[in-house]
């Protein structure tokens, strides 16, 4: 795991499992369910909603979208980003801007940042592609591609400072750059994402990303999290 990588939830739904077992009680109440005291815990409103909505897959999954939880990402590259910002359904992001936030290109070369700070590299070791081949990235496959970021971010500062606009001079820059990014998610989407990213045949920094992420899901919603961990999490099977 790259030491860089973080995540902290910004704001999330208070008694986010009290909120989908009331969702959930309005379907077959006759009651205005605003006007009752919600009589559960929210320990035992995550147990109702293991209960009726999650075991079995009974297909009735509407009621998870109501709690909301807001994460802020730190210092992934830009290829995890866009992996997983082609998830949209019920998930929005902001992601930092590449126009507006390139002074920490040039302070690579002033030496006031190092260079993975602000770029990513996997570490040494053995991987393989998509279609299983093998081969090792050693260490000094990763001292030459450091070199490179730093070359490039020579050009980054060169274009700048000549004038071009920082959009323009960005094409100079390696792929994987570090963004910040805040990402909301509802309790179904995110245990959607948490399973087509987190799969072991999903990119290596989506993986880390979704590790990373479990222990907020499980402090926001303690019963449904362990029943997604226990039943679907690394399963093959799909959140609905």
């Amino acid at each position: 795991m790259d030491p860089l990588f973080k995540i902290k939830t910004l704001r999330s739904t208070p008694s986010p499992q009290q909120l989908a077992w009331l969702a959930m009680h309005q379907d077959y109440s006759e009651e205005f369910v605003a006007e009752q005291a919600c009589l559960l815990t929210e320990e035992e409103a995550g147990n109702h909603v293991i209960n009726h909505l999650l075991k079995g897959h009974r297909g009735h999954y509407g009621p998870l979208e109501h709690p909301q939880i807001t994460l802020n990402a730190g210092y992934f590259p830009h290829s995890t980003m866009q992996q997983l910002r082609t998830h949209r359904v019920g998930i929005s992001f902001d992601v930092q801007s590449g126009r507006y936030t390139g002074r920490r290109i040039a302070a690579v070369i002033s030496g006031e940042l190092e260079v993975e700070e602000v770029f990513y590299l996997r570490p040494v070791g053995e991987y393989s592609d998509r279609r299983g081949k093998r081969y090792e990235y050693t260490e000094e496959a990763r001292q030459d591609d450091l070199g490179a970021c730093i070359e490039a971010c020579q050009r980054y500062k060169d274009k700048v400072d000549r004038g071009y606009s920082e959009e323009h001079a960005r094409s100079m820059i390696p792929f994987d750059v570090r963004q910040h990014f805040v990402v909301s998610f509802n309790m179904r989407s995110l245990m959607h994402l948490l399973l087509i990213r987190g799969k072991r045949d999903a990119q290596l920094e989506c993986q880390q990303f979704c590790e990373l992420v479990l222990p907020h899901f499980q402090e926001w919603a303690p019963e449904v999290h362990g029943w997604f961990y226990d039943n679907l999490w690394l399963k093959g099977r799909l959140a609905p």
